[in-house]
């Protein structure tokens, strides 16, 4: 099963985390071969980090669990609140497997979250773009909450305009660069 794990910061925090690098790396190590995308969200500036974005394929949704919240940063404060879904891998490929490779452009991550009827659920054209992409999804997998993509766009503008118009309560535009050991 796979899983959308996004850690926001909390305000302030961006001492601790740069304290507790090294224990998260270690953390998500034990995950290496379970990882489809990770990564930090970012402010506007490009540098500053805002979050981080794990997609992971774990057995059930209580490993999911287990994941976001034993994670270093979240035991220790860093993170304000957790978005937990299930997700669907419609690529069928991993960050690494991403065309455009690691650098290069600007790189966004897209939340949408919306109500039945489900939408967006064909890749989008241009999937050379597209670093990750698939429905968002109940515990069980039985109904669709909305859409999640990673994708290489000019600006938060075009990342967005991938998505279906109208169809999301909310709609969030994070960049984001690949994440990992430096």
């Amino acid at each position: 099963m796979e899983f959308l794990c996004l850690h926001r910061d909390r305000p302030g925090s961006a001492t601790l985390r740069d304290e507790l690098v090294q224990d998260h790396w270690s953390y998500m190590d034990r995950y290496a071969t379970a990882m489809i995308a990770r990564g930090p969200t970012l402010a506007d500036d490009g540098d500053t980090a805002t979050g981080s974005l794990h997609i992971v394929d774990l057995p059930d949704p209580a490993a999911a669990r287990a994941f976001a919240f034993d994670e270093p940063n979240y035991q220790a404060g860093v993170y304000r609140d957790v978005l937990l879904r299930r997700w669907r891998n419609t690529l069928g490929r991993t960050m690494w497997d991403f065309p455009g490779g690691p650098a290069g452009g600007n790189r966004y991550l897209v939340v949408a979250l919306g109500a039945e009827p489900a939408a967006d659920l064909a890749v989008p054209p241009r999937p050379d773009r597209l670093i990750a992409y698939g429905p968002l999804l109940s515990d069980d997998g039985g109904t669709w909450l909305g859409t999640a993509m990673l994708v290489q766009a000019p600006d938060p503008d075009a990342a967005r305009a991938l998505l279906s118009p109208d169809r999301y309560a909310a709609v969030e535009v994070h960049p984001w660069q690949f994440g990992g050991r430096r």
